[in-house]
């Protein structure tokens, strides 16, 4: 039995708290999963970066020619993307935004091709997924890809990281989802890396 509880998800004020110094899984760069992902022409625009951090992925896809907005729930992180922005003259957008709240996007009136997801669907509870998924069928248009990078999950914990098969269980062929993708690789940190999952989802025409 695991000993091992799912607790909620850290306030802004935590995540903030850690983005005043650098975090471990921020290494000033975007994960080779995503890279590899741009160079093989997946990714098409718009592209919503959810839980984006400081903004390497968004700074890294716009650089490229992609129109991107990314999303987060850290005030402080937001601010160190759009500075990165400014200063390396690249055309990406930030908004401090709950990414468990992406439906109020649709609502607003946006819509994306691609979401990126590098590490924020593996910390999230089982119900917080649930929303996430929700709102990711919201607001990903049709045809749309969904590509998420998790930790692998450790035997001995219940829900923290993410399997293959929970994504099927969680973005079901009944429900208009298609999975196109499901690699074991790594999550790069700046002290070393853990085993991680790539998974990538596409919303049915």
């Amino acid at each position: 039995m695991s000993l091992y509880r799912p607790r909620a998800r850290p306030k802004a004020s935590v995540y903030d708290a850690a983005y005043t110094g650098a975090p471990n899984w921020d290494i000033g760069r975007p994960q080779s999963a995503f890279v590899r992902l741009e160079e093989a022409g997946l990714i098409e625009d718009p592209v919503l970066d959810a839980g984006c951090g400081t903004g390497e992925l968004a700074c890294f896809l716009a650089r490229r020619g992609h129109r991107v907005l990314g999303v987060d729930l850290s005030t402080l992180a937001v601010r160190q993307a759009r500075e990165k922005a400014r200063w390396r003259r690249i055309d990406a957008r930030f908004l401090v935004w709950d990414a468990l709240q992406l439906e109020r996007l649709a609502t607003a009136g946006f819509s994306f091709r691609t979401v990126v997801d590098s590490g924020l669907f593996h910390v999230l509870g089982p119900a917080e997924r649930d929303r996430l998924a929700d709102g990711l069928a919201a607001v990903l248009e049709p045809g749309g890809l969904y590509a998420v990078l998790g930790d692998a999950r450790h035997p001995d914990r219940e829900f923290y990281g993410v399997t293959p098969g929970e994504f099927a269980d969680r973005f079901p062929e009944r429900s208009g989802w298609e999975r196109i993708f499901a690699v074991e690789t790594t999550f790069e940190r700046r002290w070393g890396g853990s085993p991680a999952f790539f998974v990538g989802l596409r919303r049915r025409e």
